[in-house]
Parts: C-alpha cells; sequence; structure tokens
C-alpha cells in the first residue's frame, strides 16, 4: 500500500487516531476493490434500485412545482452531501466481506447493530445540517440575483438560468458555494461513517480523524470528490437509476479508501 502513517505528536494528542498519507494508486485501487465487491454482492441492487432512484426522482418531482422551483438545482445536487449517510450500508457489507464474515444482502440493514449506531446519528445528523445550510445559502443567492419572484414554469426557469447573465452569476457562485460545502462534508464523512460502522468509537474522535485525514491528504480528496461528483452525474442520467450501480461502487470504494487512510489495527475499539 502506498502511504504513510502520521503519527500523533505530544501527550496532548496521545489519543488521536493516527492517519496515514495516501496517493493517487490508493484512490485507483480502492475504485478496483469497491468494483469488486460490487460484482461480489449483487443483491444490494435491490436496496439501491428501490431506495436511491426514488429518493433522487422525488427530490426533482419536489423542486419542479410552484415555489421550490430556485431549489431545483440545490436540492438535486446537494442530494450527493447525505450519500455518506446512505452508504452507511454498503460500508457494513464491505467489513464483513473483509473480515471473511457472510456478507449477503439481508446485511445491509445490520449496521443498526453495531456498537457505535447512536454515534452514526449524531454525524447524519451533521450532515443533514450542513445540507439544510446548503439550501438556505442557495435560496440566499438566488434571492440576492432574482428577488423573490417565483419562476411560472420549469423551462422558464431553466432559460433565465442558463441564458441571462444573472443566471451565469447564480451557477458561478452556487458552484463556489457548493465546492465548499462539499469539502466540509468529504472531510468531516470521508472516515468517520466507515469507522463508526467498524469500531466502537466516538463521534467526536472518529470526526477528528476524518478531518485530520482529509487535510493531509488534501490533492488526493479534491481528486476524489471530482471522482464521486462525475460518477454521481453520470448515475444521474437518466432519472437516477444509473445510482443503482454508481453508489454501491462508491460506497465498497469509500470503505477500501478508509482502510487505506487509517490502520485498522491500530483503533483498539475495533468489533467484529
Amino acid at each position: 500500500m502506498a502511504s504513510k502513517s502520521i503519527a500523533a505528536r505530544g501527550p496532548a494528542r496521545s489519543k488521536q487516531i493516527p492517519v496515514r498519507e495516501i496517493t493517487n494508486e490508493d484512490l485507483r485501487a480502492s475504485l478496483r476493490q469497491g468494483l469488486d465487491d460490487f460484482q461480489a454482492m449483487r443483491g444490494d441492487l435491490v436496496f439501491a434500485g428501490l431506495i436511491y432512484t426514488f429518493i433522487g426522482i422525488a427530490a426533482a418531482v419536489m423542486t419542479t412545482n410552484g415555489p421550490l422551483m430556485p431549489f431545483f438545482f440545490p436540492v438535486v445536487a446537494g442530494v450527493g452531501l447525505l450519500g455518506p449517510v446512505a452508504a452507511v450500508g454498503f460500508y457494513e457489507l464491505a467489513r464483513r466481506r473483509a473480515d471473511g464474515l457472510e456478507s449477503g444482502w439481508k446485511h445491509f440493514i445490520d449496521v443498526r447493530k453495531r456498537p457505535s449506531v447512536d454515534d452514526m446519528g449524531v454525524v447524519a445528523g451533521l450532515l443533514l445540517a450542513i445540507f439544510g445550510l446548503w439550501v438556505l445559502v442557495a435560496g440566499l443567492l438566488y434571492v440576492v440575483l432574482f428577488g423573490w419572484a417565483t419562476p411560472t414554469s420549469i423551462t422558464g426557469f431553466f432559460d433565465t438560468v442558463f441564458t441571462t447573465p444573472r443566471g451565469w452569476a447564480l451557477i458561478v457562485a452556487g458552484a463556489v458555494a457548493g465546492a465548499i460545502f462539499g469539502w466540509f462534508v468529504l472531510a468531516l464523512s470521508i472516515i468517520s461513517l466507515p469507522m463508526l460502522v467498524d469500531c466502537d468509537i466516538s463521534a467526536s474522535r472518529a470526526v477528528s480523524a476524518s478531518w485530520r485525514a482529509a487535510h493531509a491528504n488534501k490533492p488526493q480528496m479534491i481528486r476524489w470528490g471530482l471522482i464521486v461528483i462525475g460518477l454521481l452525474v453520470l448515475g444521474s442520467i437518466p432519472l437516477f437509476v444509473g445510482l443503482a450501480f454508481v453508489l454501491p461502487w462508491l460506497g465498497y470504494s469509500t470503505w477500501h479508501l478508509y482502510t487505506r487512510l487509517v490502520d485498522r489495527t491500530a483503533i483498539p475499539t475495533r468489533k467484529n
């Protein structure tokens, strides 16, 4: 594995979980291993097909009517901010397979039996709050540029956004704000949720390790974020059906990336 451990320094940091520096090859290897998991555990398609595609379609339908139209792009794009929460079942399947345990579709919801399930809820709540803040910021940007007028049709709304200077200003400002929110979600969750599935550990320690790992590997994490965005966009076309393949693959791959960012044997609270 092309990685280097970063040990905690000083007595004040003695309880910190050490994280590793990784390379681009670790990203590629994680994607390969994630694809291998996906091919070995096809039963997850039942959950991905019925849950994630439905959520994507529901989000799109809800925001193409009346006053919610300005939130169409923020909500559809922001669904990705909650992706790490949706992937916890895949982390559980990948964990079981890595530990040589039975790992079929029936174990998808076994994550609720993990010792740190309450702490997973804490992190999920944090990500949900970030999602809510993102939607609020996107709404404020729209009001600043377009006022309180409500679009009369989805076609007119798209024309306004893509063919006017104010629309392109909204796109650019939204992209910048979205990148900031995306980085926070990535940094807070890339290790924390897989670790909480894997270990009996507090949310604060898991989030701390995730934050440090992300900032110790900024170039690789930015590349990973771009890969995730690209795959989610492809998976959303058409009608979010591709998410049935993309989300399991990303979930499994994120698990393997976690095992490269952290030495699992160095975490004393691991429990099968």
